[in-house]
C-alpha cells in the first residue's frame, strides 16, 4: 500500500522530484538502532519468561505492535489487540472490517474475562487502558490483579501500550514498566527510503549523492515519532516540491509544536546569527570547534555529546544573545527552561514539572535548552526547607542530578550574573564542559559591537569614526551600545536627520552605565573568574 505521502505527490509534485538523499554507507547512530533492540530483547525476555503484565510507555502504537506481532510469530503465539471503540480483536484487524468485531468485548471487565477464558499462547495489547486504572475503577484494578496472579502459570502475557503512566499502589507488584524509545536515525533512514521508492514508483526521481545533507535532515528528525516525520516530509514535499537539507527548518518546525502541546517549556525562534555576537571570540571559538559534535562522524571519532556551558558575567553583556546564536549556528530547536513556571502551589508537582520538562527537551534532541539566570532560579535554596518546605532544594537536586548524568544529546546553557546566589555543586567539573566569564567589551569589541548595531539599522559603519565611538563607549556594555544606538535614531528621526557621530557620542553621554553603579561587583565578580574560568573574549584562554 502506497503512503499518504506518495499519494500527495500525485497531485502537488511535479514529474520530475529531486531527493538529494541517498543512503548513508556507513552505519547510522549505532547508539539509537541499539536502544530499540534492546527494548525488542527486553520485551521478548519478559515474554519468555512469564511476566504477566508489562507496562509499555510510548506514543506509537503501532511501532509497538509491529514488534509485538514480530515476537508472537517468533514464539508461535498468537496477537490480539484491544479499544474501548472496537474490543478484543486478532492484532491487525483494519478498523473497516466487521468480521472480526467483538463489540461484547469493548468493556474492560469483559476483555479481561476473555483474556481468562482464553486457551491458547498468546499476547494480549490494551491499548490506552490506563484511563480505567484510576483509583475509581476499583473492580478493573482488582480484575487485572487477579488476571496478573493467575498468568503467572500460563503462556498468555497482557501487554499494556499507553503514553503516560497510571499504576496504582495495588498493581505495583505485578506490573513490568518499560519505556519504548523513540525512533532512530536508521528508523527515519528506512522511512525516508521507502517514501523514496513509492514516489518513484509514480515518477522519475534523480537522486544526488549528498551523504552529509540526508543525515542532518534525518538527525534533525530525531525526537519526532514515524507519524509525526512522515507528516514533517509531506508537509515539505507539498510546500516546496523537493525534500533536501535546506528544508530543516520545516523539520524544527514540527518540534516546536510538541513544545507548545507540553506548556513547560518555551520554545524561541530563532531571530540572531552567530554574526551578531560582537566579541567574545574564545567563547565564539570554542562553540564552533563543536558544531559539529552531533555529527555521525564525531561519535565515530569517539566524541562525546557537549553538555553545556555556563555563561558568568555582567549583565547586558550578550550572554543571552549567545545561547541564541548557538542555536543558529548549530541549526538545533532552542528550548527557554523558565525554573520559576516549575514551582506549582502543590508539594511534590515542582519537582515533577522538571522531569517532565527535561523528558521532552530530551525527547526531541539535540536542542539547547536555555535556563536563563539560574542564579537568581537558586538563590536561598539552602534555606528552602523553612521557607518552601524544601521544594526549591529538590528541585535543584533533580537538575543537578540530571546535568551530571543525562547521556542525550542536549546542550545546556546556562546564565548567570553573579556567584553569590550560585550553589558550589553546580559549578563543579562534570555539571557543565566549561564556565565562562563574560566581561564587559574591550575597545576594539565595542568597535565591532558599533558596526553589528549600524548595519542592523540599515548604516554604513564605514561612514562613522568608530575609533571615537568605542573611545567615548569605554564600560558600556554591549546592551547598553546598542539602546544608545537606537537613542540616537529616535533623535535623528525626529529632527528628520541624517545620523552622525556626533549623536551617537551624544546619546552615549546622556547614558551612565550599569558598570559605574556596580563597580565592586564588577571587580569581585573578575577577582572570583581568575583562575576558575575562561575569559570569553581571548581564543586559546
Amino acid at each position: 500500500m502506497q503512503s499518504r505521502l506518495a499519494f500527495a505527490s500525485l497531485f502537488f509534485c511535479p514529474s520530475r522530484i529531486t531527493v538529494e538523499f541517498p543512503r548513508l554507507a556507513e552505519p547510522c547512530m549505532v547508539s539509537g538502532i541499539k536502544k530499540v533492540m534492546n527494548a525488542a530483547q527486553e520485551i521478548e525476555l519478559l515474554i519468555r519468561a512469564r511476566y504477566p503484565i508489562i507496562y509499555i510507555v510510548s506514543s506509537e502504537e503501532l511501532r509497538v505492535q509491529r514488534l509485538i506481532e514480530a515476537i508472537g510469530e517468533k514464539r508461535q503465539k498468537r496477537v490480539y489487540e484491544w479499544t474501548c471503540s472496537v474490543g478484543m480483536v486478532p492484532a491487525g484487524t483494519s478498523s473497516q472490517s466487521a468480521r472480526h468485531r467483538n463489540a461484547g468485548t469493548r468493556d474492560p471487565i469483559a476483555a479481561l474475562d476473555y483474556i481468562i477464558d482464553h486457551v491458547e499462547p498468546a499476547v494480549f495489547i490494551l491499548k490506552d487502558f490506563h484511563a480505567f486504572l484510576v483509583k475509581s475503577n476499583y473492580q478493573v484494578i482488582r480484575k487485572l490483579k487477579e488476571i496478573g496472579q493467575h498468568l503467572k502459570n500460563c503462556h498468555k502475557t497482557v501487554v499494556l501500550v499507553s503514553p503516560v503512566v497510571e499504576i496504582p499502589t495495588e498493581l505495583e507488584k505485578e506490573v513490568t514498566l518499560l519505556t519504548f524509545p523513540l525512533p532512530s536515525i536508521d528508523d527515519f533512514a528506512e522511512l525516508l527510503d521507502r517514501i523514496t521508492l513509492e514516489i518513484q514508483a509514480i515518477a522519475p526521481i534523480s537522486i544526488e549523492t549528498d551523504g552529509p545533507g540526508r543525515e542532518k535532515i534525518l538527525r534533525a528528525a530525531l525526537g519526532l515519532t514515524l507519524a509525526e516525520a512522515e507528516n514533517v516530509f509531506a508537509r515539505i514535499i507539498v510546500k516546496n516540491q523537493r525534500l533536501c537539507a535546506d528544508d530543516l527548518g520545516d523539520v524544527l518546525a514540527e518540534k516546536q509544536q510538541i513544545i507548545r502541546k507540553n506548556g513547560l517549556l518555551e520554545y524561541c525562534p530563532v531571530n540572531a546569527a552567530f554574526s551578531d555576537v560582537g566579541g567574545l571570540e574564545g567563547l565564539k571559538d570554542w562553540l564552533v570547534k563543536r558544531s559539529v559534535a552531533f555529527t555521525e562522524e564525531a561519535r565515530l571519532f569517539g566524541l562525546p555529546a557537549p553538555k553545556g556551558v555556563l555563561l558568568l558575567g555582567v549583565q547586558g553583556c550578550g550572554k543571552s544573545l549567545c545561547a541564541k546564536a548557538i542555536s543558529s549556528l548549530w541549526q538545533v530547536p532552542l528550548l527557554r527552561f523558565d525554573i520559576g513556571r516549575m514551582f506549582a502551589s502543590f508539594v511534590g508537582s515542582s519537582e515533577e514539572n522538571v522531569r517532565r520538562a527535561i523528558e521532552v527537551a530530551e525527547s526531541i534532541s539535540p536542542a539547547i535548552l536555555w535556563i536563563d539566570e539560574i542564579d537568581k532560579a537558586f538563590s536561598g535554596f539552602r534555606g528552602s526547607g523553612h521557607s518552601d518546605s524544601g521544594t526549591t532544594g529538590r528541585v535543584f537536586g533533580t537538575l543537578l542530578t540530571w546535568l551530571s548524568e543525562k547521556s542525550s544529546p542536549v546542550f545546556v546553557v546556562a546564565t548567570a550574573n553573579g556567584i553569590a546566589d550560585l550553589p558550589p555543586e553546580l559549578l563543579r567539573k562534570g555539571r557543565f564542559d566549561e564556565l565562562f566569564f563574560v566581561d564587559l567589551p574591550s575597545e576594539a569589541e565595542r568597535y565591532e559591537i558599533f558596526a553589528i548595531h549600524l548595519r542592523k539599522r540599515g548604516r554604513d559603519p564605514a561612514r562613522f569614526d568608530i575609533a571615537a565611538l568605542g573611545a567615548a563607549s569605554e564600560r558600556f556594555s554591549g546592551a547598553e551600545i546598542e539602546q544608545a544606538v537606537i537613542s540616537a535614531l529616535f533623535d535623528i528621526f525626529a529632527d528628520r536627520s541624517e545620523l552622525r557621530t556626533e549623536n551617537l557620542i551624544h546619546s552615549l553621554n546622556q547614558t551612565n552605565p550599569l558598570a559605574s553603579t556596580m563597580d565592586s561587583q564588577i571587580t569581585a565578580l573578575r577577582e572570583w573568574a581568575g583562575g576558575r574560568a575562561r575569559i570569553a573574549s581571548a581564543v586559546g584562554s
